[in-house]
């Protein structure tokens, strides 16, 4: 089985997964109650500047104020001869890293540029991540099927994914060809065989698409929203919807009946390949979907072979370790080294783009001690990164065996989508051990005994640290009922999480 999109349409929340063969290695999750704001464009106002970070604050009308940094604003809009970087997630549509001209830096500093109480026209092209809030910028790109239309910029791009230097060249001479409107064009992967009436009309499309935003912006009372992007089905369909997609599977015949209709006008040479889903298991189980995410939800993922890999999320980084498990390997140390790793890069690759892990991101892989080793699984990584959509940075393998390597990160990662620190060990992982718990009881026990004017303390604790206490700690519960001249009681509480607990004197 080749690739295929399945998308389960819930009460609250829209799941659509891209599994190749039986792999899941997308999934996006858009909920009722929270739609992605990225790619969407705004009139906002200006709060704040910061000269020492160049950065500003503005008001697009969210919980929080958008962060736009001095590097990404300019004060004339549609008429600056600078090109956005095309590899910096462009509104988070993929663009295949499209050649670009070099990153913008700000021609002028941020307070000279902006000042408090200013309109300004921005578009989202970051999440609002954890305490921070949106990013923004004001090199607005309006995404197409065929075409990406950025009216800052004065270059026509194409997507590196199309490797034919003579279909590259012309795909860019028909676009020059063209009398389009003032700005920059980058031609997406899809567009490959494509010819000049279907550019034309995206870039058509697009160009009364910014007319609109830039109307709305002069009437619009600020903070408002000028552009909204479309839901995650228009943009599955826009954006990932390509003849090497067999089948489209949707399991709801309304969201069947929106996927139909956004594939009969996008593409409607592949709309006989959406089908809807009428069995009575459900869709995401039957296709093995379902326990893909519960294992991308785990710390450790197994491989094949036996080996694992561990991922672990720190405040600064996300640590990747890969371990030689129970695989032990035949004869060579070396070898069997090299084949964990080398099976390893696949998964992590594909857990990574899966969970959609950002920033610094840290693989520890089994030490190497030979360098073509060491080459080969670099190789080996960088070419699996190629199919990512999300810019990367990858420095070569240490002779430690580590791989330092940044992702960008646009959206919510899928362990802080659905998942909440835990409310006992506050997203530290552990909790206090049995024995540590009672020593901390006893103490705070012996603190206490000026207390009451009774005979009796009573433990409050959870059922299992009860259980401990009147089983391992009985010898400790008799020195203390002696040293005290106290009679010690202990009360299960089914109700008290793992390390809670009370101390009643009486």
């Amino acid at each position: 089985m080749g690739k295929r999109i399945v998308v389960n349409a819930g009460v609250t929340e829209t799941r659509l997964a891209v599994q190749d063969g039986n792999l899941l290695t997308e999934l996006y999750v858009e909920r009722a109650d929270r739609r992605s704001i990225v790619g969407n464009v705004y009139k906002g106002v200006v709060t704040n500047v910061l000269p020492g970070m160049q950065a500003a604050f503005v008001d697009i009308g969210l919980a929080k104020d958008a962060f736009l940094y001095a590097g990404d604003y300019t004060a004339n809009l549609g008429e600056e001869d600078r090109a956005p970087d095309a590899e910096d997630e462009v509104a988070g549509v993929d663009v295949g890293d499209a050649e670009a001209e070099p990153r913008r830096e700000a021609v002028a500093p941020i307070e000279e540029m902006l000042r408090k109480g200013q309109e300004v026209l921005v578009q989202v092209s970051k999440e609002s991540l954890g305490t921070k809030g949106a990013r923004v910028t004001s090199f607005v790109s309006i995404p197409g099927r065929y075409i990406v239309y950025m009216p800052q910029a004065r270059h026509v791009g194409v997507s590196r994914r199309i490797h034919d230097d003579v279909e590259r060249d012309r795909l860019r001479g028909i676009v020059k060809g063209l009398p389009p409107p003032a700005g920059g064009f980058i031609v997406r992967t899809v567009a490959e065989g494509k010819g000049e009436e279907e550019l034309a009309a995206d870039i058509q499309f697009l160009s009364r698409l910014w007319a609109q935003v830039q109307a709305r912006f002069d009437s619009a009372k600020a903070p408002s929203l000028l552009h909204e992007e479309m839901d995650v089905t228009f943009r599955v369909v826009r954006d990932l919807f390509s003849p090497e997609v067999d089948e489209f599977l949707v399991d709801s015949e309304s969201a069947y009946e929106k996927c139909l209709e956004f594939a009969s006008s996008l593409v409607p040479q592949l709309a006989s390949r959406v089908k809807r889903w009428d069995k009575d298991a459900p869709i995401f189980e039957a296709t093995g979907i379902e326990r893909e995410i519960d294992k991308a939800l785990r710390r450790r993922v197994w491989l094949k072979s036996g080996g694992y890999i561990v991922i672990d999320h720190t405040e600064a980084l996300i640590a990747i370790d890969v371990n030689t498990g129970k695989y032990v390997g035949k004869r060579d140390f070396e070898e069997t080294v090299l084949k964990i790793n080398l099976e390893a890069v696949t998964e992590v690759v594909r857990q990574i783009r899966l969970r959609d892990l950002g920033g610094i991101i840290i693989i520890d892989f089994i030490d190497m001690e030979r360098p073509d080793h060491r080459d080969q699984v670099f190789k080996a990584l960088k070419r699996v990164l190629a199919d990512d959509k999300a810019r990367t940075n990858v420095l070569e393998i240490s002779e430690l065996g580590l791989v330092e390597m940044t992702r960008k990160r646009v959206r919510q990662s899928l362990q802080s989508l659905f998942c909440a620190p835990c409310p006992t060990c506050k997203g530290s992982g552990v909790v206090k051990s049995d024995a540590t718990l009672a020593a901390e009881i006893f103490r705070k026990i012996q603190a206490g005994t000026g207390e009451g004017n009774g005979r009796d303390v009573v433990i409050r604790v959870h059922p299992e640290m009860a259980h401990h206490l009147e089983s391992s700690q009985r010898e400790g519960i008799d020195r203390l009922q002696t040293l005290l001249g106290r009679k010690v009681a202990i009360q299960a509480m089914p109700a008290y999480h793992r390390e809670q607990y009370d101390l009643m004197f009486r």
